[in-house]
């Protein structure tokens, strides 16, 4: 069992507040959006196993069966499939969505070709994966998730009574509800920018009206997004989408090209290991429109909001099903009673509540304070695991 010491990502969105509290920090004043978990080159977790502190990824490389274990290495390859995350938004998120595992190649090997640096601005692709992720709160969260149906993204834009959004409204209200969403996002993505700046003004009037005679109905979160991102498109991109208001411990699973935006909260984030992000609106970060063009999914679809069923066979664990097997999210809460927890597959446990004790097979312990995790490499042996009034988040794969 190896404690982690993780990189907290210092990024313009994140809460001044939220991560500190979580590790019983004092805050430094300066936005901390993301505490990663994993192996992902661009912030590895760092251990020490008696030679100082080294990267995970690094001591995975050296060993990948011994680490990862066989079933994983022969399933996923020689790398941690799975990167977990603490996520806190204090103001919203750039509007994004994600390639299939196909489009990363391909986009990954592309820009390989021309020769584009990996950390360039302007870059689309930077790893050769795909991105799909599951979001479970901690705090009440809200988003913005998948496509409205036209029809109602018309009429929440229609009932604004701004007649610059006429020929956008028309659009949406025309042909089969792909090809009006497709229109529509490419319309607001290709605006001339002095007749964007003119349309975004003029509905974020309209939106601040309407949310300040009702704080809690439709319009909150898009006078939200326009007081955060003035003069930003994406406050057009985002009445395309779903809104949704997650209960801590609900969830929201996001598959490659489900369109996307987190506006504030704090959650527990499990992705397969990559950062491959394409962005519609709300950040000064590089737009390439005919890529996300090419990533996008136009079915407009409700959020599927998740709720952790319990798992047979393991007494006190609850899982967030979801349709793949790199990572696997589910949750323990404790309540003093010993938890068993399989050593087939490598592992990340993260105590978000209370405090917990692991026991290994071999007595070794590991003490987890709220907000600490661990790494348990994939021994076949089982973990138990011990506390009261605690909650412990377990990221794994399906083997």
């Amino acid at each position: 069992m190896d404690r982690l010491v993780n990189t907290v990502r210092p990024y313009a969105w994140g809460s001044v507040t939220a991560i500190p509290e979580l590790l019983g920090q004092e805050p430094t004043g300066s936005p901390q959006a993301e505490m990663w978990m994993g192996a992902h080159p661009g912030a590895p977790s760092r251990t020490d196993r008696g030679e100082g502190l080294r990267p995970l990824d690094e001591l995975i490389a050296a060993d990948p069966r011994g680490e990862l274990g066989t079933g994983a290495v022969a399933r996923f390859g020689t790398g941690l499939p799975f990167l977990l995350k603490v996520l806190a938004a204090g103001i919203p998120l750039s509007i994004q969505a994600h390639p299939t595992l196909d489009q990363a190649r391909a986009g990954f090997a592309a820009e390989e070709a021309l020769g584009i640096p990996v950390d360039a601005p302007h870059r689309n692709y930077r790893d050769a994966n795909h991105k799909p992720e599951l979001i479970c709160a901690l705090d009440e969260f809200d988003g913005l998730c998948g496509f409205r149906r036209p029809a109602d993204a018309a009429a929440l834009m229609a009932a604004l009574e701004v007649p610059a959004l006429t020929p956008l409204i028309g659009r949406l209200r025309r042909g089969p509800e792909p090809e009006a969403l497709r229109e529509a996002l490419a319309t607001v993505l290709t605006m001339a920018p002095d007749t964007a700046a003119g349309i975004v003004r003029l509905t974020a009037e309209a939106v601040d009206k309407a949310a300040a005679g009702d704080p809690d109905g439709p319009y909150a979160p898009y006078a939200l997004i326009s007081r955060t991102f003035p003069g930003d498109i994406g406050l057009l991109a985002g009445m395309l989408l779903n809104h949704v208001r997650l209960q801590p411990g609900e969830a929201l699973y996001l598959g490659a090209g489900v369109p996307h935006g987190y506006l504030y909260g704090t959650a527990v984030e499990l992705m397969a290991n990559s950062d491959n992000v394409l962005r519609a609106g709300l950040t000064p970060k590089h737009i390439d429109v005919p890529e996300l063009m090419k990533v996008v999914g136009f079915t407009p679809a409700d959020p599927d909001v998740l709720r952790p069923v319990p798992v047979p066979g393991t007494p006190g664990e609850e899982l967030y099903p979801v349709p793949i097997d790199e990572f696997r999210l589910s949750r323990f809460r404790l309540d003093g009673q010993d938890r068993r927890v399989d050593g087939r597959a490598p592992q990340i446990l993260l105590c978000t509540a209370g405090a917990a004790r692991l026991t290994a097979a071999d007595g070794q312990t590991l003490d987890l304070a709220r907000g600490e995790s661990a790494f348990l490499p994939a021994t076949g042996t089982e973990t138990v695991l011990a506390g009261t009034g605690a909650t412990v988040f377990r990221a794994t794969v399906t083997l």
